[in-house]
């Protein structure tokens, strides 16, 4: 099963109100493991950058200046995530910063069935408490020293240990149950060998003469015995 973890970093709140995307952070999982391959593309908004956003993420209007537009990235991203399901944080946020971008390309939207919103996910899972990321990596042990401002890769690799833990937590024995070529050759050995079992006549238990005379003997030899209470 392949998942795409995905995040943006975006000059705004909303693409309807001119704000653009400016960066795209996607980890690819095959059945919840990463595999170490990423997607990862600043954008050039083609804009001004808001001292609000450049406080969030750091990406100044200079930096982005000679980095890519979002037409020259989108056939790149739209391959990458191939027809997985999208695994992001407030997922409403980033589909419509994407499928704004999409549209004005000419480009098929991404359907809001594909994302699964692990904000959703933790509220449903812890009700009333934080539901933002760095609350999140605190519950669950995950590092996330190195997250001083929002990056849409960092992000994403943070969340898809977040997402790991919120569907019940890394149990590397239970996600390779399925996979043969995965597990211990020497276990799977032993569990492909077919035992076969020799037929043994069931042994008698009935008490010989001689031990029903010993007991007796015994019996008789004992004080109150409860044998000899009837």
């Amino acid at each position: 099963m392949r998942e795409i973890v995905l995040d943006t970093e975006t000059t705004g709140l909303d693409p309807n109100s001119g704000h653009r995307l400016v960066e795209i952070g996607c980890v690819e999982l095959v059945n919840h493991l990463a595999t170490g391959n990423v997607f990862h593309r600043y954008i050039n908004p083609e804009r001004d950058m808001p001292i609000e956003a450049f406080n969030v993420h750091g990406l100044s209007e200079e930096f982005l200046a000679d980095k890519p537009l979002f037409s020259a990235v989108a056939e790149d991203f739209v391959d990458f995530i191939g027809d997985a399901p999208l695994v992001i944080h407030n997922a409403d946020f980033d589909m419509k910063f994407l499928n704004w971008e999409l549209k004005n390309l000419g480009l098929p939207v991404l359907p809001m069935d594909r994302a699964i919103d692990t904000v959703k996910m933790a509220r449903k899972k812890f009700p009333g408490s934080p539901a933002n990321l760095d609350a999140l990596c605190r519950r669950f042990g995950i590092d996330n020293s190195a997250r001083e401002k929002h990056g849409a890769l960092l992000d994403a690799e943070l969340l898809a240990e977040v997402y790991l833990e919120l569907i019940g937590g890394r149990e590397p024995g239970l996600t390779l149950l399925g996979n043969k070529a995965s597990a211990n050759p020497a276990q799977t050995a032993v569990q492909d060998k077919q035992v076969e079992r020799i037929f043994r006549e069931p042994r008698p238990h009935a008490a010989s003469e001689d031990e029903l005379a010993a007991h007796t003997t015994f019996v008789g030899k004992l004080k109150n015995a409860i044998w000899l209470s009837e």
